[in-house]
């Protein structure tokens, strides 16, 4: 057989023998889909899984089924999603410390690589962000409470979800920028236990998002030192933001966005972002995530999101280093 036909009947055989897997990856899904996410119901990770995954079942005809994994920041859920096969069937619904954070955070724990190993789908939503303080906390500012605590030094404490979250590293970076000292306290239940340490007066400051806080700023078991958004908020009209009390750029707008092990299918990857895409575009979904502060904030491509993911990661990658921040 001369060369030329040979080439040519081994490209046929292979382009064949591809056709099962496109097939598949055309017709997805054909099975239940499970949706990971790394916090327990109630979070703002699990609503807007459980917001979409119905609606997806609608639209795709199979079941969407939402599975919390709870522990270690959510590194347990991202193991699990990292490690499954990639076909489209085990998903994760993360966010920022899960896909950009924990890499670094929890170097030499993880067994695998978020940034290598997950691809994105595409950014959900985003939640705005605020510094909160007991109602017993003197300071009503970020720019009172700074003062303060170079007045009173080792005096300001301050909750965080646990070491390597980003309410512990966004008042880390302000401490820095500011010149004062804080004592640390993480919770390991996240916003389930800060908030009430916070109401009691057990710890002085957080970092929170909005979401998780509106009910008690409403109803004044906390109060509000600063919004992180670039403007003020709606809802908030006289409280100020980061930057108008001199700290530009410090404080987490935290996203919510949807992964897959690396090597699913583009064909899978395309239809679950078309799909999520056209879901989170409807008017009255915009309107009822809007009603509990999320913004609906979409990737124009699966490769944008993967790629912003993997910058911020390195960003944040490079100040963990720099302060030599470790999960023990």
């Amino acid at each position: 057989m001369r060369r030329r036909e040979l080439i040519t009947l081994i490209g046929g055989t292979a382009a064949l023998s591809a056709l099962p897997r496109a097939a598949t990856a055309l017709d997805y899904p054909t099975r239940p889909v499970h949706w990971i996410v790394g916090f327990p119901p109630g979070g703002a990770t699990d609503i807007i899984a459980r917001v979409i995954a119905p609606k997806l079942q609608d639209m795709l005809g199979q079941a969407f089924v939402v599975e919390n994994r709870p522990g270690a920041s959510g590194t347990i859920a991202l193991e699990m999603v990292g490690k499954s096969a990639p076909d489209g069937y085990t998903l994760l619904v993360g966010n920022v410390t899960t896909n950009a954070i924990n890499e670094t955070s929890f170097a030499g724990k993880l067994s695998i690589r978020p940034s290598r190993d997950l691809v994105g789908i595409t950014r959900l939503v985003e939640i705005p962000h605020v510094v909160v303080a007991a109602t017993s906390f003197g300071p009503n500012s970020v720019k009172a409470m700074v003062a303060w605590a170079k007045k009173n030094p080792g005096k300001l404490n301050y909750a965080s979800a646990g070491i390597g979250s980003y309410p512990h590293l966004d008042m880390l970076k302000l401490a820095k920028a500011a010149g004062f000292e804080a004592t640390h306290i993480p919770y390991k239940g996240g916003a389930g236990q800060m908030l009430p340490a916070l109401m009691s007066g057990e710890v002085q400051v957080s970092f929170i998002n909005l979401a998780s806080t509106g009910p008690q700023i409403k109803a004044g078991r906390l109060k509000v030192l600063a919004v992180t958004t670039a403007e003020r908020r709606p809802e908030l009209p006289d409280i100020p933001t980061m930057a108008e009390q001199g700290y530009p750029g410090i404080g987490t707008n935290a996203w919510q966005g949807l992964f897959a092990p690396a090597g699913t299918p583009k064909a899978v990857v395309d239809k679950l972002f078309n799909a999520v895409t056209q879901i989170l575009s409807q008017p009255d979904v915009k309107e009822m995530l809007a009603k509990q502060l999320m913004t609906v904030a979409l990737s124009a491509s699966p490769q944008e999101w993967t790629d912003q993911v993997r910058t911020e990661t390195q960003q944040w990658g490079d100040f963990i280093r720099e302060n030599g921040i470790k999960v023990e």
